[in-house]
């Protein structure tokens, strides 16, 4: 364990916390209005998930750097036992249930720091020459990007497949792949995209295409608008918020919490909530261009895609401009698995920044972790 003195302390990056915190309060009081029993719970994944900081902050994780194949490793197995051993529930099969405790839990959600994780190690031990990977580099990179968006799609989760395989390349495409390769990928979706439509989709997903691309929006996506207008300039009172108060607006406070910030706040809050987004997002984005440590830099771009991704895709959807899936808003809709990997996700960010001189320079070198 580590003895933190003003030292250490000076390097820990807290603008990220700080752009966090309101995140955190304004949708405890979402919740709260709406179901205060739910409010509670999601103090409890807050608590947890400050412990859940608090440890993996002082994991000596460049030293501990020859486990992180073994995590990722790990969650593939996980992946695999869902295939055999999973729980279904609504058509999909993507829980394992945990045995003498009457609880289940969603590998696919464990995946997504361990890809990250993985994908810095990787990079860290042969980083890109100047023009980029080339194609042999880039196929083992892509082998652990796809293994896990294969079997997460196949449970099926195809929006969390998704998620995963866009992080993977977005991290890829920041870090340094040769134009060529880029230009062949982009190529072959355009060509591919119909074929993949036609056999790879299930016959729900097709649906919500259908839905999206309808003239009239689903329902809803219709709620989700009328309680977007129906809150102006400033808001409504608790009172006078019928969309989310006389539930028209399903999912208020998770899938369509954006929709109930818009009714309550109206246009003014949800613009102070996108730019606390937008600064998070900029913030990591400068921690990775102007850090030279692979590490720092891959776990920070991926941390700002992941946000970017979720956030986008939420706020679209609830307006209609994307089809309808279970994105939530990050740090934001109820739920305690994302809430708690994107918290791991910044403690393993923090203990990097702040911990990357002391591990560097305090006699041991960078041999003995790297």
């Amino acid at each position: 364990m580590w003895r933190i003195d003003k030292r250490i302390l000076a390097q820990f990056d807290f603008i990220s916390i700080v752009l966090i915190l309101p995140l955190i309060f304004t949708s405890h009081w979402l919740i709260n209005e709406v179901v205060p029993m739910l409010a509670q719970k999601q103090m409890a994944y807050v608590g947890v998930a400050f412990l859940a900081f608090i440890f993996v902050f002082f994991l000596p994780i460049r030293r501990m750097s020859w486990l992180i194949p073994l995590v990722y490793w790990i969650n593939i197995l996980l992946l695999l036992a869902v295939e055999f051993f999973g729980h279904a529930r609504l058509g999909a099969q993507r829980w394992l249930e945990l045995p003498f405790v009457n609880a289940t839990i969603q590998p696919s959600e464990f995946v997504k720091p361990a890809l990250i994780l993985m994908l810095a190690y990787l990079i860290n031990k042969v980083p890109p020459p100047k023009d980029g990977y080339r194609l042999k580099q880039f196929l083992i990179l892509s082998g652990y990007i796809l293994l896990p968006f294969f079997l997460i799609a196949k449970e099926p989760d195809l929006g969390t497949a998704l998620v995963l395989l866009l992080i993977g390349y977005g991290v890829l495409f920041f870090i340094g792949v040769y134009w060529k390769i880029w230009a062949f990928i982009v190529g072959a979706i355009l060509l591919l995209s119909p074929l993949a439509y036609k056999f790879a989709l299930h016959d729900y997903q097709k649906v919500r295409i259908k839905d999206f691309l309808s003239e009239k929006p689903s329902y809803h996506v219709q709620q989700s608008i009328i309680a977007i207008g129906s809150g102006g300039l400033t808001g409504k009172s608790k009172e006078d918020a019928t969309q989310t108060q006389m539930r028209f607006l399903p999912i208020a406070t998770s899938d369509f919490i954006f929709a109930f910030l818009v009714e309550r706040s109206g246009f003014l809050g949800a613009l102070a909530i996108i730019l606390i987004y937008v600064l998070l997002i900029l913030h990591l984005l400068s921690l990775s261009i102007f850090n030279t440590d692979y590490y720092i830099k891959v776990v920070a771009v991926a941390i700002s895609f992941m946000i970017f991704i979720y956030m986008g895709v939420n706020i679209s959807m609830t307006i209609g401009y994307a089809p309808v899936v279970g994105v939530p808003l990050p740090m934001f809709s109820y739920g305690g698995s994302s809430f708690l990997n994107f918290i791991i996700l910044f403690a393993i960010m923090e203990n990097l920044i702040t911990f990357r001189y002391k591990d560097l320079y305090d006699g041991r070198g960078t041999k003995s972790f790297l």
